[in-house]
């Protein structure tokens, strides 16, 4: 039982030494993130509203690559990226990808 007992207490001091590292640490992260928001001019608001700063994101466009390809049951593929499970079943077969070609 002594070694449980010792055991208990070394977690318990082990414990008290992590929840003052972490103050001191949130206590320097939260310095740190003041200082760049006031560098940068960013309010709460800006947090809240998700405000990703200065760069837009990029849209994209409305239009999907044609298709070149189509299976025998009406799959298809723009050829861009890897080959479909079911182009490469056919391939495996010996048939040519080309042969799917629209």
């Amino acid at each position: 039982m002594n070694n449980l007992i010792d055991i208990q207490n070394q977690i318990a001091i082990l414990q008290k030494q992590a929840e003052e590292i972490k103050a001191q640490e949130f206590n320097h992260a939260l310095q740190d993130i003041k200082a760049k928001m006031a560098a940068y001019g960013i309010t709460i608001a800006d947090l809240e509203a998700g405000k990703s700063g200065p760069r837009k994101p990029v849209a994209k466009s409305g239009n999907p690559a044609p298709v070149k390809y189509r299976g025998p049951n009406g799959e298809t593929w723009s050829g861009r990226g890897l080959m479909p499970r079911w182009l490469s079943a056919l391939v495996a077969q010996g048939q040519s990808k080309e042969a799917f070609a629209i």
